[in-house]
């Protein structure tokens, strides 16, 4: 009798030992992935905050690109950055230098959070498929590389973003004398679904896939590159210890911007200039208060591109290009840097919570 309960004490024991051993590992198999699922969570936050941060501070100048590039050309009432910015400022207060950022920002944060999250992972796979191919497993990934994930990383984050771009850009050229009002960003969806149907959501995406090729993919390819080479070169003594001040993170950001946008920029036009197409109570800026109506009319992006450069000059494929300049390359900057310090610092918190 005893000897059984010493079997059963033993059984009971063994079976308990076992318990732990499987909960250990269960604890060590599941940590890996909550650290996994932690870090992409902070990659998307960080990215939305990056996006937020860097558009607000530059939304006057974001609207009035969009109203230069859309306003009809037989009646101009936008002539220049700040021709431009105190017309905006005299007739619709200071409330209208904002107009369309709530929009821009709803569609920026989720853009830019699976855009910057889509480069890290669209770089880990093709820094692996690289390191297979050449047999190297210290290989890095080269400019032409970090391209091809950043034009990855735009298109994917476009593309799931597109709807909101569309309607942003119609509620940014809104005027006070426009003859109907989107009241919202989900009020203008609603309209263009109704009078429109779904397709019109995506006017103008031809062109702007096209465009974020170039214009994501040279923004991390430059940044990338240029922090590279700064950290191995470590000209002018701008780097300490293999980190970047603050500084000359916003430098490599605006540099990337500068060679991005400018590339891209004639495709952003004739992407603008498509979404206005079919807008029934169009924006006066657009329709020029009804004197002479533009040929708003077109088929496809080879036509857009044609019929601009036809009745307005191939200038007019650049316009906006000043306050874009201007907006752009502390834009790209700013994001950047919000976007590692934010990860930096969510980084630190989990640490410390360790």
């Amino acid at each position: 009798m005893a000897s059984e309960d010493v079997k059963t004490s033993e059984s009971a024991v063994s079976k308990i030992v076992n318990l732990a051993e499987e909960a250990k590992l269960a604890r060590e198999e599941i940590k890996p992935t909550s650290y996994a699922v932690l870090s992409i969570c902070k990659s998307l936050v960080a990215g939305g905050v990056a996006g937020g941060v860097s558009r607000t501070a530059v939304a006057p100048l974001e609207r009035l690109k969009i109203l230069l590039q859309v306003q009809n050309p037989h009646n101009i009432k936008y002539n220049g950055t700040v021709q431009g910015l105190k017309y905006i400022w005299r007739t619709e207060g200071f409330r209208g230098l904002f107009k369309g950022n709530g929009a821009n920002c709803a569609r920026i944060v989720p853009n830019s959070a699976v855009k910057f999250f889509s480069y890290e992972q669209a770089s880990k796979g093709i820094l692996w498929l690289y390191r297979e191919k050449t047999g190297n497993e210290d290989a890095e990934l080269t400019p032409v590389l970090r391209l091809g994930a950043g034009a990855c990383a735009g298109i994917i984050a476009m593309s799931a973003t597109y709807p909101m771009d569309m309607v942003r850009g119609r509620l940014t050229v809104q005027t006070e004398k426009s003859p109907y009002q989107y009241r919202g960003m989900f009020h203008a969806l609603s309209t263009v679904l109704r009078e429109e149907g779904p397709r019109a959501l995506y006017k103008g995406w031809l062109p702007s896939v096209i465009g974020v090729i170039p214009y994501v993919g040279l923004n991390f390819a430059v940044y990338e590159s240029l922090k590279d080479w700064l950290v191995k070169a470590k000209p002018f003594g701008l780097v300490e210890d293999s980190e970047l001040s603050v500084t000359t993170r916003l430098a490599c950001g605006a540099a990337a911007g500068t060679v991005g946008q400018t590339v891209a920029y004639p495709l952003d036009v004739i992407r603008r200039r498509m979404q206005m197409v079919g807008w029934k109570d169009a924006a006066s800026v657009v329709t020029g208060d009804g004197r002479s109506k533009a040929p708003l009319e077109y088929t496809g992006m080879i036509d857009a591109f044609r019929k601009t450069v036809r009745h307005e000059g191939f200038r007019a494929l650049y316009k906006g290009l000043v306050p874009n300049s201007v907006k752009v390359v502390p834009s790209i900057a700013i994001a950047f840097v919000t976007y590692e310090q934010v990860k930096d610092l969510l980084g630190i918190e989990i640490r410390i919570s360790d």
